[in-house]
């Protein structure tokens, strides 16, 4: 039998790349993508014949179209892919710029639409594939600090919503993945205590199982989505009380 593909973007890093060593473990052939490209071949030499470097800029459109080409035709095909490349930046209202807004707005949102409409003709004409695009717990309702992060992983949410029915009606698999607090170079700056931080290597386990079921959303830790979920549910005289509670802001 021949090994399943799957393309990663944001491989070099946190969950991306968590979630890829654990597929490689499991004999998946990942073709990983980011923008750091020694960072890619180093995994690529760690891990030869299981992981393909494929650089890429996702806010570049065709660079993505290119990119899927090349993994198609150099890996003999492709079976699931994996948008995980995202940023995070802070934004107190001290230091509100809309530069901050349009680059992960580019990054998270964009980034994301660049690789489905490099993806999906394929999919779509194949009547296969399985798609995974990676939100966050922070797009359920609005948390302090977060207005552009929490703005862009909302959009996700709500864009993989819209297009699940046109997946399921074109037979190709669309998941949304909402991750809590994971241990990775982006949260280690955050200056805040983290509830229910994982390890990526348990991020990654509890991605990898959700990829293998039928849920539309896979979300970790369990707890603290849920405990959001409950949070965002409230009315907002009790969501602003119980978040000014839990933050301090």
């Amino acid at each position: 039998m021949t090994a399943k593909c799957v393309w990663i973007t944001g491989a070099s890093s946190g969950i991306g790349l968590a979630l890829a060593e654990r597929m490689m473990r499991d004999g998946w052939i990942v073709a990983g993508s980011a923008r750091s490209e020694a960072a890619l071949n180093d995994l690529a030499e760690k891990h030869e014949g299981r992981f393909f470097a494929y650089p890429l800029d996702v806010t570049h459109e065709s660079a993505a179209v290119d990119t899927v080409a090349r993994i198609r035709e150099e890996r003999g095909g492709l079976d699931m892919a994996v948008f995980a490349a995202g940023t995070h930046i802070p934004v107190e209202i001290e230091d509100f710029r809309r530069e901050t807004f349009k680059s992960l707005i580019d990054i998270n949102l964009m980034g994301v639409v660049n690789c489905l409409a490099a993806i999906v003709p394929g999919f779509i004409a194949a009547r296969a594939g399985h798609v995974a695009v990676v939100s966050s717990v922070a797009g359920y309702g609005g948390l302090p600090t977060a207005s552009a992060y929490g703005a862009t992983k909302a959009a996700l949410i709500n864009m993989t919503e819209a297009l699940k029915p046109d997946f399921d009606r074109n037979g190709v698999k669309l998941q949304l993945v909402c991750p809590g607090f994971v241990r990775t170079p982006l949260t280690d700056k955050n200056p805040f205590p983290m509830p229910f931080l994982m390890e990526p290597e348990d991020a990654a386990e509890a991605f990898y199982r959700g990829l293998q079921s039928d849920r539309f959303e896979i979300s970790f830790p369990r707890v603290f989505a849920i405990m959001l979920r409950c949070l965002n549910a409230l009315p907002y005289s009790l969501y602003f009380r119980f978040l000014k509670r839990g933050t301090g802001k």
